[in-house]
C-alpha cells in the first residue's frame, strides 16, 4: 500500500521515515512491522545470526538495500559484507523477512522476487504466527520448508525454525 505521493530517489534517500518504508519506482510502501511476535522472531533471529556469520560479514536489521536505480527495499534483516555504506548497493548473502499479521503472501512474494532479481543467493520467509518458513535461492522457487529448517549454502548456515520461533 503506498503511503505518500511520489518523491524522487534524492529525496527518499535523504528523509527518514518511522518506521523506515520501501521506495518502489517513485512511490513510498509500508512495510508491515511492530506486533510482538515479528519483534520477538527478528531478535531471537538476529542473535541466532549475529553468532555464525563467517567473519568478514554482519548482520543488519531493518537496512535500506537498493537494488536497482528505482528501487530500495528493508528487508526485516539481511547479512551483508561489512562495509561503512548508509544504503547497500552490494548484494547480500541472505535477505529475510518475518510475517507480520498484515502481511499478505503477493506482496511478501513481490520483495523476494526483487531481492533474487538483485542476485541475492538466499532468501528466506519465518512466519511466526503460523511457526512455518520458506526459502528460495537463485536455483530453486521459493517453497516451504517442510523439515522445519532453513538453509543458507554460501553463509554454511542451517537453522531449525523452532529454534528461534517465540513460545505460545
Amino acid at each position: 500500500m503506498a503511503v505518500a505521493a511520489r518523491v524522487s530517489l534524492e529525496e527518499y534517500l535523504n528523509t527518514s521515515y518511522e518506521p523506515d518504508c520501501d521506495y518502489v519506482d517513485g512511490v513510498l510502501e509500508e512495510r508491515n512491522v511492530g506486533k510482538r511476535k515479528h519483534s520477538r522472531t527478528q531478535g531471537r533471529l538476529y542473535a541466532w545470526l549475529a553468532a555464525r556469520v563467517p567473519r568478514g560479514y554482519e548482520v543488519l536489521p531493518a537496512q535500506r538495500m537498493q537494488i536497482s536505480p528505482s528501487r530500495v527495499r528493508v528487508p526485516d534483516l539481511c547479512v551483508v559484507i561489512e562495509e561503512d555504506e548508509e544504503v547497500v548497493h552490494r548484494t547480500p548473502a541472505l535477505c529475510v523477512e518475518v510475517f507480520s499479521p498484515e502481511d499478505r503472501w503477493q506482496r511478501v512474494e513481490i520483495r523476494l522476487r526483487d531481492y533474487l532479481a538483485f542476485g541475492v543467493p538466499t532468501v528466506w520467509v519465518i512466519d511466526p504466527y503460523s511457526s512455518r518458513a520458506w526459502m528460495g535461492t537463485q536455483q530453486t522457487e521459493i517453497a516451504e520448508a517442510k523439515d522445519g529448517i532453513l538453509r543458507c549454502a554460501g553463509l554454511n548456515l542451517e537453522l531449525r525454525i523452532r529454534d528461534i520461533l517465540p513460545e505460545e
